[in-house]
């Protein structure tokens, strides 16, 4: 009779212990849809505040930013801040950009669904994921090796197939995929890289951000005439590091 009733306590508490552990997996699926829904939220208000409303209208990337959540690409302690309007600290001296700057770069390269672009200066790899979805292929360097296996991480966990990430110095580019539809570069050289340029596409473009203090984000054409240039509006990002400060 004692082992019977120690048996159907036993179960009891066993019922209970499921059934707490099912409301607690419950709850936090329901704090995580919660909380998706604040940040589709404040997607959509960057979207409209800090994108479109400063000329943005290609819907690719209206689109392309409205979906990937870039409070993914920060440390937790800064997710509340991720949908502000300006650039964010990512460790070893990076940042996240500004969402319209990200916007606005990724516009000036005009590229088509079903494209190839490469990235120099991987970062975060946020702005890899607004390429991957417009773009068929991205190919993204990163010479800060903690920053590079962080990004490629973040980008698998999401489930972006389409983007490669290596560590390196950027300044060569990577040949062995080239030519690309579009380059563009998330850190600031003294000069172009003349082998990004042979790298580009015959009427591609290359959007790069050239300066040491003054510092001014520029459109390169490949042209059948050779090298058009054109400058679009002031800026201020980090230097980019490695061979490009020895040439």
């Amino acid at each position: 009779m004692l082992r019977t009733l120690g048996f159907i306590v036993s179960l009891l508490f066993m019922g209970i212990f499921f059934t707490s552990c099912q409301k607690e997996k419950k709850g936090d699926k329901m704090k995580e849809s919660s909380d998706d829904e604040v940040f589709a939220h404040r997607r959509e208000q960057m979207v409209v505040a800090q994108i479109e409303s400063r000329g943005i209208k290609n819907p690719l990337i209206l689109q392309a930013m409205k979906k990937v959540p870039r409070h993914l690409f920060v440390a937790a302690d800064l997710q509340d801040v991720a949908y502000t309007d300006g650039p964010l600290p990512i460790g070893h001296e990076q940042t996240i950009s500004q969402p319209y700057i990200v916007a606005l770069m990724t516009e000036l390269l005009n590229l088509k669904r079903g494209e190839k672009v490469l990235e120099i200066g991987t970062g975060s790899g946020y702005q890899a994921a607004v390429l991957a979805e417009i773009c068929s292929q991205v190919y993204s360097i990163e010479i800060v090796e903690p920053l590079a296996l962080k990004a490629d991480e973040t980008l698998k966990k999401l489930g972006y197939k389409n983007v490669e990430v290596k560590v390196g110095d950027g300044y060569q580019g990577w040949e062995e995929h080239a030519p690309f539809d579009g380059i563009i570069l998330t850190a600031a050289p003294d000069h172009i890289p003349q082998p990004l340029y042979d790298q580009l596409k015959l009427g591609a473009r290359m959007v790069l951000p050239i300066g040491n203090g003054n510092q001014e984000l520029m459109v390169i054409t490949k042209t059948p005439e050779g090298m058009k240039k054109e400058t679009v509006i002031p800026v201020r990002f980090v230097r980019m590091t490695g061979e490009a400060e020895t040439k």
